[in-house]
């Protein structure tokens, strides 16, 4: 189906009562989350032990830390997982309070066969794993996992205003947020990220600044966005799933901008886009960047609070 209905019918979502609320079920019913039981599986291995793997190369245990996470989503996944491997505590926040209570639930039971795999990254035991894992599982309601968990949800809450005390937290983190924030919003974050990291504390963020129309439509290619002036683009950008188009490179110096230092950068070009890049008629708004930028749409860094 063509991109431009989603953007429409998102747009006009975004204005009425209850049109939040009616887009997360299209989320669950046709949306990311409609094979919930792969969605799962894909945050954990695509996401969450990519993450862990950052902190492994830079020599940093995951247990015992105390984490904050920007953007919880529909299911507090990588919570979750960070519990499972020994996190001292979790504070995860939300703009918007989206979370599904008996999806949360349920997300849990399908972490079961992810065991093995969580232990291994963080290195625990699989027996401890598997302890704090009927330990989750023995929860009724989403306040209860928590609890247990030992995670603080936030929303609607502010993660550039997080109210949390001045080094408190040794690794804040997100995954595939930063491409729906404002750029000025970023700057706020990373700021609040300086204040309440513990020195030498990291902030991990994997970005995906690509057109996510394209997962909706597969006649476009991921950088389809780029082709539409900014001015274009504020017609079919939404709030709902706001994109501000940024590049690779503007992440880095925002994050640099702050007072981190970049200790590790995975991003590379895609080829297929380089190919069709020439025959793209990509907006003048972008002309300061080059091919290998414009053509990026996975970038994931750690920054150090000096």
């Amino acid at each position: 189906m063509n991109w431009r209905i989603k953007g429409i019918t998102q747009k006009i979502l975004s204005t009425v009562p209850g049109g939040v609320s009616l887009n997360d079920l299209l989320q669950r019913g046709v949306g990311g989350l409609r094979d919930f039981p792969e969605h799962v599986a894909s945050r954990v291995i695509d996401d969450w032990l990519v993450i862990a793997s950052y902190m492994k190369e830079l020599g940093v245990g995951l247990a015992g830390l105390s984490y904050m996470e920007i953007g919880t989503g529909w299911v507090p996944i990588l919570p979750v997982c960070y519990a499972l491997a020994g996190a001292r505590s979790v504070a995860t926040f939300d703009l918007n309070r989206h979370l599904n209570a008996r999806l949360t639930l349920r997300m849990v039971a399908l972490l079961e066969p992810l065991l093995p795999s969580i232990s291994e990254a963080g290195a625990q035991p699989l027996s401890v794993v598997e302890a704090a894992f009927a330990d989750l599982r023995a929860s009724a309601t989403t306040g209860e996992l928590f609890r247990r968990a030992r995670i603080d949800y936030r929303a609607p809450a502010n993660a550039a205003l997080s109210g949390l005390p001045d080094d408190s937290i040794d690794v804040v983190f997100s995954n595939n947020v930063l491409e729906h924030v404002p750029g000025p919003d970023i700057v706020r974050m990373m700021h609040e990220s300086r204040r309440i990291l513990r020195r030498e504390g990291l902030a991990i963020h994997c970005v995906n600044p690509g057109d996510h129309y394209a997962y909706f439509d597969r006649s476009i290619t991921t950088i389809n966005y780029l082709t539409y002036s900014d001015r274009q683009w504020a017609f079919w950008n939404n709030r709902l799933l706001y994109q501000n188009r940024l590049r690779p490179v503007d992440f880095i110096r925002m994050t640099q901008n702050a007072g981190f230092d970049i200790v590790l950068q995975r991003n590379r070009p895609r080829a297929e886009l380089l190919s069709k890049l020439p025959q793209m008629n990509i907006a003048s708004d972008f002309d300061r960047y080059p091919p290998e930028e414009l053509c990026c749409t996975s970038i994931g860094f750690v920054a150090r609070k000096p």
